[in-house]
């Protein structure tokens, strides 16, 4: 096959040197030999998984040096009002953990950044969640943050890092906050994921349309990312429903011969993580349904390499998924702070 860049993510446990190396024996390896340590755990119905890269592990995976925490619920819906706390909860949680050692002073000022085009609902999360802190602030005022949504370059006809540079020696703040949507290669991951880093970000780099970063080195301050996968190629979806149905195909003629088959009264369909023997389906499809999602994912990528249109797809009720996203964000961001600053007067 042609080799084709598929991976569009902006997810560091999407990445494929992660992707790759989920067994604890694959981890130690990609740990010693690639300067990346992964941890991953449940914290409630939340599933953390923790990456740092150093110096050797950015030349090796091409991910830059520094840490990311990335909290997902992968049965997160809209009415899921448990999940949504959780997940405000773990997210307050671990900002704390990455922030441990940036010192907010009484008369520090923490820059907040809403990156995105306000006018496209899935990449108005930065603008909204702005909106959303600053009704917040009119109500419950601090004198901490700052808050900004510069649009994008497309509107301004400026580098986006360039306003924020320049607000940034301006105000002098002890830290930027950069608020922004991503996009995942895992359908399943569409907006129930948030991700943390503080080696900052490339605007638009997910969907190939990248910007001068935001980061530290460009800044002179210390940069946190925060983001949440609203997009997916189009590809990505085709390669999960195929990857559904020929599981689901495999797993009915797998228990079709067992007493269990007999006691069902609904239609059945395998657990997600069950393993499923795919070469039950090989006669009727053929070698490609064997296949890993991966490998077809590589085929449909260089089936419409060439297609005039690349399409970009997000959930249909991604304007509720916004609002629900900034409120929590603009929540978790002032108790956070407030925590922060008990601390350090103590």
């Amino acid at each position: 096959m042609i080799e084709v860049n598929w991976s569009r993510t902006d997810l560091i446990d999407e990445s494929q040197e992660v992707v790759e190396h989920q067994t604890r024996q694959q981890k130690e390896k990609l740990e010693e030999s690639n300067g990346v340590s992964i941890e991953e755990f449940k914290d409630g119905r939340v599933k953390v998984t923790k990456v740092e890269v150093d110096k050797l592990g950015q030349e090796q995976i091409g991910k830059k040096e520094g840490k990311y925490i990335t909290l997902s619920v992968p049965t997160l819906t809209i009415e899921d009002n448990n999940g949504f706390e959780q997940l405000e909860r773990a997210f307050t949680k671990y900002l704390d953990e990455i922030h441990k050692d940036i010192e907010i002073k009484k008369d520090s000022k923490v820059l907040v950044v809403g990156l995105g085009n306000k006018t496209i609902t899935p990449d108005a999360i930065g603008p909204f969640a702005i909106d959303a802190m600053q009704t917040e602030q009119s109500e419950n005022p601090s004198d901490h943050f700052i808050l900004y949504a510069p649009g994008v370059t497309g509107q301004t006809g400026f580098e986006t890092s360039d306003f924020i540079h320049a607000l940034t020696e301006k105000i002098q703040p002890s830290l930027v906050l950069v608020i922004d949507a991503l996009a995942t290669r895992g359908s399943s991951r569409l907006c129930k994921t948030i991700q943390i880093t503080d080696t900052g970000i490339h605007p638009g780099s997910g969907v190939g349309n990248t910007r001068t970063e935001v980061s530290k080195e460009v800044m002179g301050v210390p940069v946190t990312a925060i983001g949440v996968p609203t997009v997916v190629d189009a590809t990505v979806i085709i390669a999960d429903a195929i990857d559904n149905v020929f599981r689901s195909i495999a797993a009915k003629i797998e228990e079709r011969g067992k007493p269990s088959s007999k006691l069902s009264v609904t239609s059945w369909t395998p657990d997600s993580d069950a393993r499923v023997d795919l070469n039950l389906i090989k006669p009727i499809f053929g070698e490609w349904s064997t296949w890993s999602t991966n490998d077809r994912l590589q085929l449909f990528e260089e089936a419409f390499a060439h297609h005039p249109e690349r399409l970009i797809v997000t959930p249909k009720e991604v304007d509720v998924w916004i609002t629900k996203y900034s409120l929590l964000i603009s929540r978790a961001l002032f108790n956070w702070l407030d925590q922060k600053v008990k601390k350090e007067k103590q």
